[in-house]
């Protein structure tokens, strides 16, 4: 498939080293390159309910992903936030999610030998809780609201079917692979699966372009995404639930 290649040597070099260290107070977050970033418009029934903004950073210790989302509805606008850090192997060091609008309440995942472990709280007056998690480290965090999740996905599963090998890259076609998933909002883990489709065109803010079409798959139903040639998600339809979201 020739639209792999040198860009696929590039996404590779960034899945093996995608990580970061753990946030402290007290300590200065290395410098690195901004891989991606932006916003997503999520459109519902053909109308704008809601803005994620965007970003994932990389430096000499990993990545860090992160994202805002705001939603627009008739009590108001509602606000959360996430933060992801990886380890350079692609695992998870720290998660952390946040509503401050309407609501207050925050929660994060941190790993624990064999154990991811979750703790939230509802709101300030709220009693903490916890819940562990029979998953390893290794699991991909598909959190509501935050679309930029499955692009790192995808970039997982792209990582997955290809290789290098005397400089020269070998990517398989089609072929599906099973990731094991955790939604924090959800408080449910469940098996997921992702399969390259081939490509296709398709308008984007009225102007075609030749996408590359990967499936998820998971038991909450069949997602599509499109990828340009720099593997910057352009788009997801969720035809189940009249959903689609693009790239602004």
């Amino acid at each position: 498939m020739k639209w792999f290649r040198a860009r696929v040597v590039l996404l590779l070099a960034l899945i093996l080293s995608v990580g970061s260290t753990i946030a402290s107070a007290k300590e200065k977050e290395p410098q690195g390159g901004q891989v991606d970033s932006g916003s997503f418009g999520v459109f519902m029934k053909g109308r704008r309910v809601g803005t994620e903004t965007f970003s994932i950073a990389q430096n000499g210790n990993g990545s860090v992903i992160r994202s805002e989302f705001k939603a627009e509805g008739s009590a108001g606008e509602a606000v959360q936030s996430s933060e992801m850090q990886l380890t350079p192997g692609g695992e998870i060091r720290r998660y952390e999610w946040k509503e401050t609008s309407p609501e207050k309440g925050e929660s994060t995942i941190l790993p624990n030998d064999d154990f991811l472990t979750q703790k939230w709280t509802s709101g300030p007056q709220a009693k903490p809780q916890e819940q562990p998690y029979l998953l390893p480290a290794s699991t991909s965090i598909l959190d509501d609201y935050f679309f930029i999740h499955r692009e790192v996905l995808a970039w997982k599963y792209l990582a997955s079917i290809c290789s290098q090998k005397d400089g020269q890259m070998a990517c398989m076609g089609k072929q599906r692979a099973k990731f094991g998933t955790l939604n924090p909002h959800q408080h449910s883990s469940e098996p997921a699966s992702m399969e390259y489709l081939g490509r296709e065109k398709i308008p984007i803010h009225g102007v075609d372009q030749e996408l590359n079409k990967l499936e998820l798959k998971g038991e909450a139903g069949t997602w599509n995404l499109w990828l340009d040639d720099h593997f910057k998600l352009l788009r997801i339809l969720i035809s189940s639930e009249d959903t689609e979201v693009v790239r602004d």
